[in-house]
C-alpha cells in the first residue's frame, strides 16, 4: 500500500504546503495531493490556496520522484474541458506521475459555488461531466473517483477508475475492495501505525491523510512494509 499526504492548503499563502511537501519528499512518502475548495466546508471567513498552480509548482520540483494530483478536483466548480486541461498540465510537466482525483462535490460545496455565481448543476448532470472528463483523462494520467451515491461509485468502476472512500471504517474498504482497486484518505488517528496496517490487510491501494499527521511516522510505517515485501 502506498502512503500520501494532503498538504495544509488552507492558508493565505502556499508556504506551509510547500514546507510539507519538502518534507514528504525527503521522507521518502508516495503522494502529495491538495484539495480543491474556495474556502474550507463551512468556513467561508478562511482563504485556501488554489491546488493546480500549487500542484504545478511541486511537479516541476518533484515530479521525477513523487505522485501528485487533486483530491478531489469536483467537476462543475470549472467546465469539463477546463478540468481536463488542468490535469493534462500537469501531466506534461510530471509524465507518469499525476494522478486525477475527480468528485461531483456535494451540497456542503455548493455554497462555494454560489458565493462565485457559478450554477450548481444537478447531480445527474455532474455524474455526466464526471464520466466524460475521467474517459479523457484516463488516456494520460491515473484517475480516482470520490466515492459517493451508487451511481457514481457505478462509473468508476465501469471506467476501470479507483475509487477513493474519504475517513471510513476499515470494514468499507473491505467490502469497496472487493469490487475494484480502492483508496483510502482521511484523518489518521493516534495508532496511525495499526490504523495503516488494517487498511493494508482490507486491501485499500492508498492510504492519504489529511493535514497535521506526523509524516516520519507515516515514512518510518512505510519503510517497514516495504522491507517486509
Amino acid at each position: 500500500m502506498k502512503v500520501g499526504v494532503l498538504l495544509p492548503t488552507f492558508r493565505d499563502q502556499a508556504s506551509d504546503a510547500q514546507r510539507v511537501a519538502a518534507v514528504a519528499v525527503d521522507a521518502g512518502l508516495d503522494g502529495l495531493f491538495a484539495y480543491d475548495h474556495i474556502w474550507p466546508i463551512g468556513s467561508p471567513e478562511r482563504p485556501a490556496v488554489a491546488p493546480f498552480p500549487l500542484l504545478a509548482r511541486l511537479a516541476c520540483e518533484y515530479g521525477d520522484v513523487i505522485s501528485l494530483g487533486p483530491l478531489v478536483a469536483r467537476v462543475g466548480l470549472v467546465g469539463a474541458e477546463v478540468l481536463i486541461g488542468q490535469c493534462r498540465a500537469l501531466h506534461h510537466l510530471a509524465p507518469g506521475r499525476v494522478i486525477s482525483g475527480l468528485g461531483t462535490g456535494d451540497r456542503q460545496s455548493e455554497p462555494e459555488n454560489e458565493a462565485y455565481g457559478i450554477v450548481t448543476q444537478t447531480v445527474d448532470e455532474r455524474r455526466s461531466q464526471l464520466r466524460k472528463v475521467a474517459s479523457e483523462l484516463l488516456a494520460d494520467t491515473e484517475v480516482w473517483i470520490g466515492a459517493g451515491s451508487p451511481k457514481t461509485n457505478a462509473i468508476a468502476r465501469e471506467l476501470g477508475a479507483t475509487l477513493n472512500v474519504w475517513n471510513v471504517a476499515a470494514s468499507e474498504v473491505s467490502t469497496s475492495a472487493l469490487e475494484g482497486p480502492t483508496n483510502w484518505a482521511g484523518n489518521a488517528r493516534d495508532d496511525v501505525e495499526v490504523q495503516l496496517d488494517e487498511l493494508t490487510a482490507v486491501g485499500a491501494t492508498w492510504a492519504i491523510f489529511a493535514p497535521g499527521v506526523d509524516v516520519r511516522r507515516l515514512a518510518t510505517w512505510r519503510r517497514r512494509h516495504v522491507e517486509k515485501g
